[in-house]
């Protein structure tokens, strides 16, 4: 075992390869879970809202050290539709501008939470073909459209879309531009206010390893200036503890699309994730996720996918039937599938060996 690996508590079995869909946890997850919510709690009883609250401004701080920004511009989101809506809902009124852009290959709450949006007259379109290609968004981004979301990296494919072309069309055409980076944050190296997007969500269950809760939300703050949310609570206040019914004011910052009272291990747990993953290195964490892929490319050649994989993101996405799929379950590799597709995640956590196994199953095939 790696001096990496050691950091993560590993599932039982065969090689675990599900880190597209639920990362390992770290070990140091379970000291500051004690820390930040369970030894104020037990201690200070309600007086532990300070700790608690410091919980979440510590959360905000290790994603603008991952991703760029400010802590300011990051708030805690329960999951990622939540935050799409937030800030969908929040755009101002433009007449003759109502229509939201998604590939038509993107995670489906994603948009399940833009239909809903038809209520307030938005109308969606879902956009057909490669979500790698600018030319597939420049064909659909047009005057009318008022904000356009993007996946970084597709959780059926693996493909990464051009997220600052999007965001550059998006601004020409008059649109704001979101980008989702669910599956990409955590292996592959992410800049938010150089990508020039106007917002982003994402969550910390993946790459990041950081368990189910901890969702997010980034927002320029020339949107976060204009954004208006109609879910609000009274965490969006910009003085929480005012407690005058009378009297709602926006946070001046992204805390505005907070809402009611948070929870707080969710993101406790996350803050541990990404200080875990950050002090290995994105870089060193998509490094080695590479050499592995290369090494099942050595035995398989590109019968089962293109070696090149300088283009995907970290999720190895194998068209293959049932025969394939038992033979991996048979030599004990933790997979899924999505439809016609196999998913196999190789994370820092993984080696050489299990590398070697996967190659060897598919090139017996």
């Amino acid at each position: 075992m790696t001096a990496a690996a050691a950091l993560f508590e590993l599932p039982e079995g065969g090689p675990y390869l599900l880190s597209h869909s639920v990362g390992a946890l770290p070990r140091a997850a379970r000291a500051r879970l004690a820390a930040a919510v369970l030894d104020p709690w037990a201690t200070k009883g309600s007086d532990a809202w300070g700790d608690w609250l410091g919980a979440i401004d510590d959360f905000r701080a290790v994603l603008a050290g991952l991703m760029g920004g400010r802590m300011a511009d990051y708030c805690p989101q329960p999951n990622l539709s939540a935050g799409l809506f937030r800030l969908l809902s929040a755009l101002p009124p433009e007449p003759g501008r109502d229509i939201l852009l998604a590939s038509d290959q993107s995670f489906p709450s994603i948009g399940f939470a833009m239909g809903a949006l038809e209520r307030l007259g938005y109308r969606l379109e879902l956009v057909p073909g490669d979500p790698g290609a600018i030319a597939t968004w420049a064909q659909a981004i047009r005057p009318g459209v008022a904000a356009v979301v993007a996946m970084h990296v597709h959780s059926n494919s693996g493909v990464v879309a051009p997220i600052g072309e999007i965001a550059a069309q998006a601004k020409a055409a008059g649109a704001i531009s979101i980008v989702d980076v669910a599956q990409s944050v955590g292996i592959l190296p992410i800049d938010l206010p150089g990508w020039g997007v106007d917002a982003a969500i994402g969550s910390c269950v993946k790459w990041l390893c950081g368990g189910p809760g901890a969702g997010w939300l980034w927002a320029d703050p020339a949107l976060t200036e204009r954004a208006e949310p109609i879910e609000v609570g009274w965490f969006s206040h910009a003085d929480p503890f005012a407690f005058d019914i009378r009297d709602f004011r926006y946070a001046p910052d992204a805390r505005r699309f907070w809402g009611a009272t948070p929870s707080i291990a969710p993101y406790a747990l996350a803050t541990a994730a990404i200080v875990t993953i950050g002090g290995i290195g994105v870089s060193e964490v998509l490094a080695h996720n590479r050499r592995l892929i290369a090494q099942v490319a050595d035995r398989t050649g590109d019968r089962w996918f293109a070696p090149d994989r300088t283009g995907f993101g970290g999720t190895l996405c194998i068209a293959a039937d049932e025969a394939v799929e038992t033979a991996l379950r048979t030599a004990g590799c933790r997979i899924d599938r999505r439809g016609p597709v196999l998913r196999l995640s190789f994370h820092i956590y993984n080696d050489e060996a299990e590398a070697d196994l996967v190659g060897q199953v598919l090139a017996g095939l």
